[in-house]
C-alpha cells in the first residue's frame, strides 16, 4: 500500500473512531476531543415565572439575576431556597436586560441592542455608572481579572473591568467549527461555560484557544408537566465555588437546578 493510501485509510479511521495511532499522538487526541461532562442534581428551588432570566449570579447566599423584555427587564436580589426577591431595579422599559456579571461589590448588565451596558451597587442597587459597547450585549461574567461578554456570534469579548474598553477577542470553535449564539455565561475554575441559545446545552470553553472542551446536555431537565405555554428555553448559569455547585434555571422556568458537574 503506497504511503498516501495509508495515510487516506488512517484519516478515515480518525474521523470514524477518533483515533489513529500510527499518526497521531494520544496527547493531542485529548485536547481536541470534546467531553461529554456528567450531571447529578443536588437540590431544586423556585424560581419565579415572570422572570425572563438572562444572567444568572451567586455571592455570599444570594441570587442576583438579570431579566429580559420590554417594560419587564430588572437587575433583582433573590433568596435562592424560596425565591423570593429582596430587591430589584428597573431598567427603562424601551431597553431589554441580558447578561450580568459581579465584579468586587459591582453588578455589571449588559441590555441587548441598544448598546448600553449599567453599574449597579451589588447591597442596594442602586445605578452608579453606565457605559456603552457595540453591537449586541448577549452573555456577561468576570474570570477575577477581565469581564467575558458575548454578543450572538462566535466570538466573546474580553473587556476592561473598570473602563469597558476591548482588550481582546476570541473565536469559538467546536469540531473546528464556528459556534454561534453564545449567550449565558460563567467562568469556572479557569474555564468559560456558555449556553447555546433556542438549545438544551451547555459548552465549556477554552478561554485562551476559543475551543470547546465539554458539552453539558440538559434535555428534560425542566419536566414536560412543570412547563407552561409561556415556558421558555434555557438560561442562567451561576457558580458557588465554596461548594462546586451549578445552578441552572431558564426563562419563565418555575424551577432552578443545583447541580453537580463532572467528567
Amino acid at each position: 500500500m503506497r504511503a498516501a493510501s495509508l495515510f487516506s485509510l488512517c484519516a478515515f479511521v480518525l474521523q470514524l473512531f477518533g483515533g489513529c495511532a500510527s499518526f497521531t499522538k494520544s496527547s493531542q487526541v485529548r485536547e481536541d476531543s470534546v467531553i461529554d461532562l456528567k450531571y447529578q442534581i443536588i437540590s431544586e428551588y423556585p424560581h419565579d415565572t415572570t422572570a425572563f432570566t438572562q444572567g444568572l449570579v451567586f455571592d455570599d447566599g444570594i441570587f442576583y439575576e438579570s431579566t429580559g423584555m420590554w417594560n419587564e427587564s430588572d437587575v433583582r436580589q433573590v433568596v435562592p431556597e424560596s425565591g423570593v426577591v429582596l430587591k430589584r431595579q428597573t431598567i427603562e422599559k424601551e431597553l431589554f436586560g441580558e447578561g450580568l456579571a459581579l465584579v468586587d461589590d459591582r453588578l455589571i448588565q449588559l441590555t441587548w441592542q441598544a448598546g448600553r451596558g449599567f453599574v449597579y451597587d451589588k447591597n442596594t442597587l442602586e445605578r452608579i455608572d453606565e457605559f456603552t459597547y457595540s453591537g449586541e450585549g448577549w452573555g456577561l461574567t468576570f474570570d477575577e481579572k477581565n469581564l467575558i461578554m458575548s454578543d450572538g456570534s462566535d466570538s466573546l469579548r474580553f473587556l476592561d473591568p473598570n473602563n469597558f474598553s476591548e482588550l481582546r477577542r476570541v473565536a469559538v470553535t467546536l469540531d473546528g467549527q464556528p459556534l454561534e449564539k453564545l449567550n449565558e455565561l460563567e467562568f469556572v475554575n479557569g474555564e468559560i461555560f456558555a449556553n447555546v441559545w433556542q438549545t438544551d446545552t451547555i459548552v465549556r470553553i477554552n478561554p485562551l484557544s476559543g475551543k470547546v472542551t465539554g458539552r453539558l446536555n440538559l434535555s428534560g431537565i425542566l419536566e414536560l408537566a412543570e412547563k407552561t405555554t409561556r415556558t421558555d428555553v434555557l438560561n442562567g448559569i451561576a457558580y458557588d465555588k465554596a461548594n462546586d455547585i451549578f445552578y441552572i434555571t431558564g426563562k419563565y422556568w418555575s424551577k432552578v437546578f443545583a447541580l453537580r458537574v463532572s467528567e
